[in-house]
């Protein structure tokens, strides 16, 4: 498997309009993609502009495949000022 942590800062005020659109992405990515099995938006209410995603695919190629996906060029297109900063960070399951 190979898990995907990304932690969005949300611009002052654009929460509103930032989280429909990400919960729409995830959604989507969960129903229209076979190779996502999970895609967990969370929130923590101490940090109220910090969105933290935790996103499982089969393999890198899977991740990959996401980003070329419709819904994933619109959410990227329709958030990009609404982010003041945004880590992602992608892990592979240790075989051995």
């Amino acid at each position: 498997m190979f898990a995907v942590v990304v932690t969005f800062k949300i611009k002052a005020g654009q929460m509103d309009q930032f989280m429909p659109l990400m919960l729409e992405n995830a959604r989507a990515s969960v129903a229209d993609e076979p190779e996502c099995h999970q895609f967990d938006v969370c929130t923590d209410a101490d940090q109220p502009d910090t969105v933290f995603l935790y996103e499982v695919y089969s393999d890198l190629a899977g991740f990959d495949a996401h980003r070329q996906t419709p819904h994933y060029k619109r959410f990227d297109t329709a958030v990009g000022t609404m982010i003041e900063d945004k880590d992602v960070r992608t892990f592979a399951t240790v075989h051995q």
